[in-house]
């Protein structure tokens, strides 16, 4: 059975960093994964070391505007279908899916029609799914993945990033998918602040499920533009994230 988890969080918390180095944690096992960028900033490639230089924006843009010249009794979904495999980067040990481009002033429901049909059939040939999101929920109101298992949501060392988190789950309940858990990882915390965060969290009756310590390697690689790939195993942050997926029991 698949497990899908989201990664979410407000810009500057290092969520895609989170998922990033979730993605490397699960790639030294036998799962088969899938990691969906579907953030607009797309730096989850950039940040796993690797290429992508097609979206599935590019498919819905293709398929919306070429569809009234397409044949009347071809099949459109399977092109949209094989359309999307050409877009998919396959790595070593995971494959990933940019989604790419927002949609823009057109109508895009017959699209998002074909993307979720198309999808609810990729997504049963992975183990886990780890889906970068953008701050917001708007991309699960499309309801392109119907059910999220985990929602996870990253802050920083902050009342107002836990502010943003508490938002966050507040909002679930407007989104007409299903999603299990709710949890919140606290990234860049310090000595000096950790205990004033475990009580924060408290105070908004948030779930803490993990506590990702400032890492001036990831840092470093950051401003050299290098990806996590390289991060030493010991890193206090890879160490960290390995926690929190065996708490979350991947």
């Amino acid at each position: 059975m698949t497990r899908v988890i989201a990664i979410t969080g407000k810009g500057g918390t290092g969520k895609t960093a989170v998922a990033a180095l979730l993605i490397r944690y699960l790639t030294k096992g036998n799962k088969v994964v899938l990691a969906i960028d579907a953030d607009p900033d797309t730096n989850l490639p950039e940040t796993l070391g690797c290429d992508s230089e097609k979206t599935l924006g590019d498919v819905r843009e293709f398929i919306l505007n070429d569809r009234d010249n397409l044949p009347p009794d071809i099949n459109k979904e399977s092109i949209f279908e094989s359309r999307i495999y050409e877009v998919l980067v396959e790595m070593p040990r995971y494959d990933l899916l940019v989604m790419g481009r927002s949609e823009g002033a057109s109508c895009y429901c017959y699209i998002n029609n074909l993307l979720r049909s198309v999808m609810e059939r990729l997504v049963k040939n992975y183990n886990t799914i780890i889906i970068d999101t953008a701050a917001g929920l708007e991309h699960f109101s499309r309801k392109t993945i119907r059910n999220v298992d985990d929602l996870i949501v990253v802050t920083d060392g902050s009342r107002r990033g836990f502010r943003t988190a508490e938002r966050i789950h507040k909002l679930v309940d407007e989104v007409e998918i299903e999603i299990g858990n709710i949890y919140v990882v606290a990234n860049k915390v310090t000595i000096d602040n950790k205990e004033k965060l475990i009580e924060l969290a408290k105070e908004l009756n948030l779930q803490l499920i993990g506590m990702v310590p400032l890492d001036e390697k990831i840092a470093e690689l950051d401003l050299k533009g290098e990806s996590l790939v390289s991060l030493p195993e010991d890193s206090p942050a890879m160490i960290e994230v390995e926690k929190i997926a065996k708490k979350l029991e991947l």
